[in-house]
């Protein structure tokens, strides 16, 4: 899990800030890059990415999975080429059984596709619909 959680931090674009939110690390758009947080609590920086470790299995977040069809496409293609199984996954989480199957290099060139630029733009773009 710290390997997992050094290789995003290195790998994230310069603007994201690294949190403890919702009992988990994370990394979120700052309310100092962002001042309208999140929409369910304003007050709250925009988040991007989680880490959790389960009880049967390590969780990874990523919200441009799940606002991003392109992004998604992009990295279930990567997991086809890379994995020799394809991923459990959620609308924006996967699921990994053991540390040992966690793909860091594959997760961290996820995390580098998106600037907190960007996220926010297409997170604002997704709330209005």
């Amino acid at each position: 899990m710290q390997a997992l959680r050094a290789a995003i931090a290195k790998a994230l674009p310069k603007g994201f800030e690294e949190v403890v939110a919702y009992g988990m690390p994370g990394w979120v758009v700052p309310l100092s890059l962002y001042p309208a947080g999140y929409h369910c609590t304003p007050c709250a920086p925009l988040p991007f990415v989680g880490l959790a470790s389960q009880k049967s299995h390590i969780s990874f977040y990523h919200m441009g999975l799940y606002a991003d069809p392109a992004l998604l496409a992009w990295f279930e293609g990567e997991c086809g080429k890379r994995l020799p199984k394809k991923p459990d996954m959620g609308k924006s989480c996967v699921r990994f059984k053991k540390p040992e199957d966690v793909p860091v290099a594959l997760l961290a060139d996820l995390c580098r596709r998106m600037t907190p630029k960007a996220w926010i733009a297409l997170y604002e773009a997704k709330l209005r619909r």
